[in-house]
């Protein structure tokens, strides 16, 4: 039985990988991992490492088995200067791919300044093209998460700092032109959401600092939390810590979950901003674990093996 690696990825420039998202490639034949690609093994004063980033890539030519380093994307610059890119979102409809990514300019030492998500297409995921710079519900906008909805139409989920660091929505009938739909997951502050269908459920799952919260709805409108998953320490190599903002692919019947971890972390300590954060700090690995739904509870049990596959083209 192929079980995964673990850790799944790390980056071997920065080894800062966090935020993964999972799509075929479909020119190339093979399963593209894209992530925010911290600068962890930098040295700079406050969270100055985790700004000034590139969107980092890895492909699997084997179903998921290996995974190697292609580098960045490319193109996606469009002010000058050295700018900071995280979480990509990227999906494929009708011949191209389009690609929401989250945006601040230049590489704060801080979490102050405007963010944006910026749209961009391509027809094989290398070349990039902007589009346009979203206008949502304030200037402070990350973390974009796309669905389409049971009505035809397209929703985004995304997080809003402005308004308490909760979860807002947009709706598109082509992926271009967005009106926003208000607000959504409103009952604590988080980020990293992704929205998911499966088994007959719409799933939205969030990073909330304390593992990954869980919700359940009937028509991606409606939503009912459930329990938290990736909330304990599970016993792989550099999984020793809480699960952060994932991507779920469901390939086929099954459903596997990408996550980060900072398995060096004891949270409990903590650095300032005038300080330069230690490496053992800041160094990040990807995992991947499979979901089940249980009870109609959806359960990820990180310890246990499973034989992990990937099916192309889903």
């Amino acid at each position: 039985m192929p079980i995964p690696l673990a850790p799944l990825f790390r980056d071997p420039i920065y080894d800062g990988a966090a935020d993964p998202t999972v799509i075929w490639n479909r020119q190339e034949g093979a399963w593209w991992l894209l992530y925010t690609s911290r600068r962890a093994n930098v040295l700079g004063r406050g969270v100055a490492w985790a700004h000034g980033t590139d969107i980092g890539i890895a492909s699997s030519a084997d179903c998921g088995g290996h995974w190697r380093y292609r580098g960045t994307l490319a193109g996606l610059e469009f002010e000058p200067g050295r700018n900071t890119f995280w979480a990509p979102e990227v999906i494929w409809h009708d011949g191209l791919y389009h690609l929401y990514v989250s945006y601040v300019r230049g590489v704060p030492r801080d979490w102050t300044g405007a963010r944006a998500i910026v749209h961009l297409t391509s027809d094989n995921l290398w070349d990039w093209q902007r589009q346009s710079v979203l206008e949502l519900s304030s200037d402070r906008v990350i973390d974009a998460a796309l669905q389409r909805m049971p009505g035809g139409y397209w929703r985004m989920w995304y997080k809003d700092e402005v308004n308490s660091s909760q979860t807002w929505a947009a709706d598109s009938d082509d992926l271009y032109h967005w009106t926003v739909h208000g607000p959504v997951i409103t009952d604590c502050a988080h980020e990293g959401r992704n929205v998911f269908f499966w088994r007959g459920s719409y799933w939205l799952i969030i990073d909330h600092w304390n593992g990954l919260g869980v919700y359940r709805s009937p028509d991606a409108e409606n939503w009912r939390r459930c329990p938290n998953i990736l909330d304990a320490p599970g016993v792989r190599k550099d999984d020793g810590a809480i699960g952060g903002h994932a991507d779920v692919l469901v390939n086929g019947e099954r459903a596997f979950i990408f996550y980060f971890t900072h398995p060096d972390w004891d949270r409990k300590q903590q650095f300032g901003l005038d300080e330069i954060h230690p490496y053992h700090v800041k160094r990040t690995s990807l995992q991947v674990a499979e979901l089940e739904l249980t009870d109609d509870k959806l359960i990820c049990d990180r310890d246990r093996a499973f034989d992990f596959r990937l099916q192309p083209g889903s």
